[in-house]
């Protein structure tokens, strides 16, 4: 695995209540930047292995993509991840609650690609990480936000 990107951030909020938010990616437009639209794609619990999920991301000098995400384990409330079909990338996505205090958490976010061909190590890969990396802060900042609102 190739890690494109990783965040964490303190939340005021219990971690059953993040994880609960976080879990469900059809929010996950409305706080990760370049998330134009995610809906479900079966109906399965969210945050359940075998959740399906249809999102829509921008990608820069391509356009819109569609992605289907499958989650592939969940240890509610403390761990979700997930995996993409976005041929260049392969994205793993993988969220970690911890409980600080009875309404404080931690909230760790990181990104994978599961690509390994000599071309995307070169090229593509790099290009992928410093996007995410810029795009990480802000999407923390504005979960954080959500959740002590």
């Amino acid at each position: 695995m190739y890690l494109l990107a990783a965040g964490t951030i303190e939340i005021e909020c219990s971690s059953v209540r993040a994880y609960d938010f976080a879990s469900n990616l059809e929010y996950f437009p409305e706080w990760f930047p370049g998330v134009v639209s995610i809906v479900s794609g079966n109906d399965m619990a969210h945050g359940s292995p075998g959740k399906v999920y249809h999102e829509i991301v921008h990608v820069p000098l391509r356009g819109s993509r569609r992605v289907m995400i499958r989650v592939v384990q969940a240890e509610p409330p403390r761990s979700l991840i997930t995996e993409g079909d976005l041929p260049a990338l392969l994205p793993r996505m993988e969220i970690r609650v911890a409980s600080l205090a009875e309404n404080r958490c931690t909230l760790e976010w990181r990104m994978y690609s599961l690509r390994r061909s000599g071309w995307s190590r070169f090229f593509v890969l790099p290009l992928a990480a410093r996007i995410m990396r810029r795009r990480v802060p802000q999407g923390l900042a504005r979960l954080k936000a959500l959740l002590e609102a």
